[in-house]
């Protein structure tokens, strides 16, 4: 190998390094909470789970990229609903899920609060408008489900459409996979205990200050309720066409693996083979000059 070539795949390697120090920039996150938990973050055993981690982590996201080549080769279509209460984790998993893929083949569907003329709608209809097409995928941060949870304990839907939801919701399901969508549903689990951390880490941090809204502040009050109402979802809504899936998600690492992990396994796919990539040699003009940039217009260099 010459200099020139040895050059090249130095460059390469250090691109490759950057893209997982933006995992490592994620990870930075979770570290103010780790502080606050009191877990020694510079012992052996802490360091050595932390590479396991990253090993594991990096190895499932390159069968997603493998999953998501077969989703667009097939035009498999997949919907996947991350509930959960708030500061558990799901936002987390999305993140690592998506990362590496194409968002134009998996995006995510996070809707805020419905407007005064959604709620006029019929309930699924603003959700319908985001289902994937052929060769996509869809990862729903909270979803319909938002009626059997926050809208329920917190008095923004009626008994009747409360009702109304847990006899339509099964068979909305049935019909979109009956139509050919793949349904797999998450809720994500995690202790009293555990939210409190979390909610006094989003406190203490200011970089995620912007995540504790008055709902969310709100619903650490009404933990009882939540619970109930999700004991009564779960139970009247897992259905064969579309179980529910709960990942235990007090160790935030643990829970990301083991989602992901789980829904590798949920979905058939293959290995698609590509034809090799080769470079084409760049045209060169004799008559072509690269023209110099205004320095008015260029980003000054303080780093």
């Amino acid at each position: 190998m010459n200099s020139d070539e040895d050059a090249l795949v130095q460059r390469i390697r250090r691109d490759l390094a950057d893209s997982h120090d933006e995992e490592l920039e994620l990870e930075l996150e979770d570290r103010n909470l780790d502080e606050l938990s009191g877990n020694p973050l510079d012992t052996a055993s802490y360091k050595e789970s932390r590479r396991q981690y990253f090993r594991e982590l990096f190895r499932m996201q390159a069968e997603l990229v493998k999953l998501q080549d077969w989703v667009v080769k097939t035009g498999h279509k997949v919907v996947i609903l991350f509930e959960g209460r708030d500061a558990a984790g799901k936002g987390g998993v999305i993140k690592r899920i998506t990362q590496r893929l194409n968002p134009r083949v998996c995006r995510v569907a996070a809707l805020p609060a419905p407007n005064a003329r959604e709620q006029t709608q019929w309930y699924f209809q603003r959700y319908v408008s985001h289902l994937p097409g052929a060769g996509e995928i869809v990862l729903f941060d909270r979803s319909w489900y938002n009626r059997a949870g926050v809208e329920r304990v917190m008095g923004f839907c009626s008994d009747e459409q409360y009702e109304e939801f847990f006899r339509s919701v099964p068979e909305f399901e049935k019909m979109l996979v009956r139509s050919g969508i793949q349904l797999i549903k998450y809720w994500f689990s995690i202790s009293d205990d555990e939210q409190q951390l979390r909610f006094l880490g989003r406190i203490h941090d200011p970089l995620k200050q912007w995540k504790l809204s008055p709902m969310d502040l709100e619903s650490r009050r009404r933990w009882e309720e939540y619970t109930k109402a999700k004991e009564i979802m779960l139970a009247r809504t897992h259905i064969p066409e579309a179980p529910w899936w709960v990942v235990q998600a007090d160790d935030k690492k643990k829970a990301r693996l083991n989602c992901i992990h789980h829904l590798l396994g949920q979905i058939p796919y293959g290995e698609i083979e590509h034809p090799a990539i080769v470079l084409p040699p760049r045209e060169r003009h004799r008559d072509y000059v690269r023209q110099p940039v205004s320095e008015e217009i260029l980003v000054p260099d303080v780093y």
